[in-house]
């Protein structure tokens, strides 16, 4: 996987769901945009977690510095780490704060020491994570993507309103409705990339018109569609 800098490349990891990841900062500012994952990252040399975003940050990082990261399907990251979503939303959390710091440690050295961090880190993670996936997390992710109601899904998976938000808190970060703006947000992107005029992608990704549309990505990504896009 190449690392040439600025450059970012992707790939589905061998992990189920997961995409593992690559780049080399080029010095320039980069807007990450929230999708409901969590990430392991390995940055030059240092091991973290990257939570769940509620909305859209602007980092920066100086020309050169490698990063390589394995991103989590929404859901599957806590029974993974050992860490409620909840807990690292909105934050970038050292490994070794949520595992011991020997460990963190030995990892990162591994990964460091590989000619490809990024391939070292999906080894590591292949022989670290054996977790049986949890079938809410399926289950709610199939539900929001369907539009199904709160009250609902709640019925639909044996839960109280107030048990499901708690469990999409330890999931995903936050409760079923933000979910729902997140998941909607990412597709309704991709069919823009993909040429869709915007008021199609409204019509097509549940807005009530091209006006919410632009409200909510300005809301959660700081920006509107347009500049977002461009």
């Amino acid at each position: 996987m190449s690392t040439d800098v600025g450059v970012y490349r992707e790939r589905a990891a061998a992990l189920p769901g997961a995409v593992l990841w690559a780049r080399t900062a080029d010095g320039e500012a980069y807007r990450v945009l929230p999708d409901g994952c969590m990430d392991l990252l390995w940055i030059e040399g240092e091991l973290a977690v990257a939570g769940p975003d509620s909305r859209a940050h602007v980092g920066a990082a100086e020309a050169g510095v490698r990063y390589a990261g394995l991103r989590f399907a929404p859901g599957t990251a806590p029974g993974f780490l050992g860490v409620p979503a909840r807990e690292v939303l909105d934050q970038l959390v050292p490994l070794g704060e949520i595992w011991s710091p020997g460990r963190s440690r030995r990892l990162a050295d591994r990964i460091g020491r590989a000619a490809i961090p990024a391939l070292a880190l999906e080894e590591v993670a292949g022989e670290l994570f054996d977790e049986a996936p949890d079938r809410l997390v399926g289950q709610v992710l199939r539900g929001v993507r369907r539009g199904v109601a709160v009250p609902a899904l709640a019925g639909s998976v044996g839960l109280s309103e107030r048990q499901l938000h708690r469990r999409c808190l330890d999931a995903f970060g936050y409760g079923p409705k933000m979910l729902d703006r997140v998941l909607r947000l990412n597709l309704a992107l991709d069919r823009a990339r993909a040429g869709l005029s915007l008021a199609e992608v409204a019509a097509r990704t549940g807005y009530a018109d091209q006006a919410h549309f632009s409200r909510d990505v300005k809301a959660l990504t700081g920006v509107p569609p347009r500049t977002l896009l461009a």
